[in-house]
């Protein structure tokens, strides 16, 4: 679908209901615990508080946070901050999750735990999942690969 001449309401909708996006720095809402941080794009979406509660908190189990339910940013690891933004992003169900640098500022051990996480949720989900990356060795675990060299497409 072109959405090059959708108005700013709708562009925002399928940013919200159809796309999940994670980012190198997480961006999780400090005041706010995982769960809530998971909750919020589901309530923005107009689903009822108790049913984004639920899926949040079966989100954070698959992610093996079941027990860091309430724990806001700040009393989590790098690590488990980027598995709550890999719920965020997996909250309204979309249909496709962009992903920037999703363990860039992680060290080897929990890139390599939240990149196969990651992979894992998304093709669980059934969802197509673009992730940016300069780490070759994570980026092999892919389907497809597109090497990017000075804006030019080198290779598939």
């Amino acid at each position: 679908k072109n959405v090059s001449s959708l108005s700013d309401k709708k562009l925002t909708r399928i940013r919200n209901q159809k796309l999940g996006f994670i980012y190198q720095y997480h961006y999780l809402l400090s005041e706010f615990s995982a769960v809530e941080n998971i909750m919020l794009p589901q309530l923005i979406a107009g689903k009822k508080r108790g049913i984004a509660r639920e899926r949040a908190i079966t989100l954070l189990s698959s992610l093996n946070l079941g027990d860091r339910v309430y724990h806001r940013p700040y009393q989590l690891s790098g690590g488990e901050q980027q598995r709550v933004a890999i719920g965020r992003a997996l909250a309204n169900d979309p249909q496709i999750i962009l992903a920037d640098e999703p363990t860039g500022n992680l060290d080897f051990e929990n890139a390599e735990a939240v990149f196969s996480m990651l992979l894992k949720q998304s093709r669980k989900a059934g969802v197509a999942a673009i992730i940016a990356t300069h780490n070759l060795e994570l980026a092999k675990k892919l389907d497809r690969i597109f090497l990017i060299e000075n804006g030019s497409l080198l290779s598939v």
